[in-house]
């Protein structure tokens, strides 16, 4: 049990190549004020496939992700890193903002545990990319904060997301009747997780070693990584 809560917020991760070293180059970062332009634009470009998965947006799309909108989000987001209770990241993709991945609900002590939500920008699905960032992203939970379990939920419908999310070693824990107000009704999800025991073994200090083990992910040493 972690008995010290560590900061894990701002931060940068290492680099990763998906699909064995021929995909993408993913890395994660955190979110910070000048993203807002990205994820504007790439929220607003994909709302069809975020409305459907994401929680209820009241009235219009685009003013729900106006300028004005951003900073009171950028604000929140802030707040709640500086308190240690959410990690807000950017997912880079070769070296550009490419999504956005957030831990949440962080808690130490006898619960040290968190939950892990993720988007992509539609143009870099099919890379790997999710795979990768939720890999980064479990690490930065279990080696950085020092927490013991990963949560995620998702919708019985987004079998693409529930395959990422198996794929990094989650397990489906339970059915979640009408659990999420999403897209405008209650939805059903799936609540999947991963311990560290299952993570950090005699072969293995982590996720991103053990699927580089695997031949899914390469490691990128800092000087070879792509800029933006």
């Amino acid at each position: 049990m972690s008995k010290t809560p560590r900061s894990g917020w701002p931060f940068g991760t290492t680099t990763v190549l998906t699909r064995g070293g021929d995909g993408a180059e993913v890395r994660l970062r955190s979110l910070n004020r000048k993203d807002g332009v990205e994820w504007r634009k790439m929220r607003i470009e994909d709302e069809k496939y975020l409305r459907a998965v994401e929680p209820t947006v009241d009235g219009d799309w685009a003013e729900a992700h106006s300028s004005s909108q951003w900073r009171k989000t950028w604000g929140n987001l802030k707040g709640v890193a500086k308190e240690g209770t959410v990690v807000p990241a950017v997912i880079e993709v070769d070296g550009a903002f490419a999504g956005q991945l957030t831990l949440g609900n962080i808690q130490h002590g006898i619960v040290s545990s968190c939950w892990i939500g993720y988007w992509v920008h539609s143009k870099q699905t099919g890379q790997g990319v999710a795979t990768a960032a939720v890999a980064l992203g479990v690490d930065h939970a279990m080696k950085t904060l020092g927490l013991h379990r990963v949560e995620a939920t998702v919708m019985r419908e987004n079998a693409s997301s529930r395959a990422v999310l198996k794929k990094a070693g989650f397990r489906e824990e339970g059915f979640l009747k009408r659990n999420l107000h999403i897209n405008g009704e209650w939805t059903d999800h799936y609540l999947m997780a991963v311990t560290r025991e299952e993570l950090f073994g005699e072969e293995s200090r982590g996720l991103v070693e053990r699927m580089v083990h695997e031949g899914e992910l390469v490691y990128v040493p800092p000087g070879k990584r792509k800029k933006s």
